[in-house]
């Protein structure tokens, strides 16, 4: 499949707005049509254009479904501003986006996303009016997928630095994220005492029918199958949230007894 072919099939809502603009400008790099003073085979379909800016409407009446592209090229930009966010780009983080979108997309669709993904690190994005784009068209399941991925991203060199938890906690404000969803998914790249109450979202004290209940909920909340429309690709991150919400149960389970 070629590239523009590749990236035109799979992308609805983030074809305009500022991530429309950055992801035309990581094409500008990648296609040759372009380069030739052809149609931009990504930005303008489907948009009304003024003076070369792409515009996207800032309340939608109803909020279109994410495609699997959507997803793809959110994930892309917030994962090229987290690389960056300690003033360095660690070679293991970025083996750990190619590895992602390997087992996510297979050898061609990834090496598709990882020309693009390059291509986007050379940028300065502005993070918030890419994160209330994300916000405003993207359903809060895969808000949470998007987080998880981010937190897999800095923790891939070993440790997630100051400036990364910081740059992380900005972007799940900016996306709408709750502070217990993000603890929750921060919990589960730590290792300490109290994590399996921070995955489940409950306190120390909590009793055992709460940390039941908590679970059923979080269960419900994390289920792979909330994510089912961006595709069996990106399924499979939802499963490892979902194993991580089990562990930690079966983990309180064991240490009270229940």
């Amino acid at each position: 499949m070629g590239f523009s072919k590749w990236i035109g099939a799979s992308i609805g809502w983030s074809f305009g707005g500022p991530i429309g603009a950055i992801i035309g400008l990581a094409l500008g790099s990648v296609i040759d049509a372009m380069a030739n003073g052809k149609d931009n085979p990504f930005l303008g379909q489907g948009q009304q254009t003024r003076r070369g800016r792409t515009t996207y409407r800032t309340q939608p009446r109803q909020r279109p479904q994410t495609q699997s592209g959507d997803f793809e090229v959110s994930l892309l930009i917030l994962a090229s501003v987290v690389i960056k966010a300690d003033g360095k780009q660690d070679q293991s983080e970025l083996d750990f986006v190619r590895q992602q979108f390997l087992n996510m997309y297979g050898k061609e669709r990834a090496n598709h996303a990882f020309k693009l993904f390059k291509n986007i690190r050379k940028q300065n994005v502005s993070v918030r009016p890419v994160c209330l784009q994300i916000r405003q068209m993207m359903d809060h399941p895969s808000r949470l997928q998007l987080m998880h991925f981010l937190f897999g991203i800095a923790k891939a060199d070993g440790t997630v630095t100051s400036d990364e938890e910081k740059q992380i906690y900005t972007i799940s404000g900016y996306l709408g994220i709750s502070s217990k969803d993000y603890e929750s998914i921060k919990a589960m790249f730590y290792n300490s005492s109290d994590n399996a109450y921070k995955v489940l979202e409950v306190d120390k004290s909590a009793t055992d029918d709460e940390i039941k209940k908590a679970y059923r909920k979080m269960a419900k909340k994390y289920h792979p199958d909330k994510v089912i429309h961006l595709g069996k690709e990106h399924q499979k991150g939802a499963e490892e949230k979902f194993r991580q919400v089990q562990a930690a149960y079966e983990q309180l389970q064991k240490e009270r007894g229940f």
